[in-house]
């Protein structure tokens, strides 16, 4: 009876380090940003929604976000000073990454910046959103940890008053991600 006490404390101990081992996470995503239609009511901020897919140590994936960008310039860090470049803030906002398998990664804004270089045609942007994973459904349902978005945005479409309101985007998530079921474990359906 003691070895198979010992046993099953060895497998449940087992398939614990397995759910609490890090993955690192290295994938590359392009797609679109732009006003949102959805309003988070965030006093001197415009909500901005950002559609992106992409490819990388999790599987193919697509990403939608949604965060409050200020609608003035804030003053900028010496990463983004010059006479020429413009800061702006993003505050509230979440996200889901959606994979190949059907699971799904919550994610919620923790701190994110714009850099806009208008001394480079048309106005390119450099932004770092960090996420704070929130667990999800399937393989990511336990899951945990902090990713950093970084992307270079071009714009695309202008408005009457030639401003932009529409962009291409192209960059990287990394980060590490605790709690995701190995393909083993992937028995269940996503909810």
């Amino acid at each position: 009876m003691k070895y198979i006490a010992a046993i099953s404390l060895m497998l449940n101990l087992g398939v614990a380090s397995v759910y609490a081992q890090g993955y690192p996470v290295k994938m590359a995503y392009s797609g679109t940003s732009g006003a949102s239609a959805t309003n988070l009511q965030q006093p001197g901020t415009v909500t901005v929604e950002e559609n992106f897919a992409g490819n990388g140590a999790l599987g193919p994936f697509t990403l939608r976000l949604i965060s409050a960008e200020t609608t003035s310039p804030q003053r900028p860090p010496s990463t983004c000073s010059g006479p020429a470049n413009i800061y702006f803030l993003r505050g509230a906002g979440a996200g889901v990454f959606r994979f190949q398998d059907g699971s799904l990664l919550k994610v919620n804004l923790t701190h994110g910046a714009d850099c806009i270089d208008l001394s480079k045609p048309p106005g390119q942007g450099h932004c770092t959103l960090t996420v704070q994973t929130n667990g999800g459904t399937g393989r990511f349902k336990d899951a945990s940890g902090k990713l950093t978005l970084t992307e270079t945005t071009v714009p695309v479409l202008a408005d009457a008053l030639n401003n932009p309101v529409f962009f291409a985007a192209a960059g990287n998530v990394t980060g590490m991600v605790f709690g995701v079921a190995i393909e083993a474990d992937r028995h269940e359906e996503p909810q």
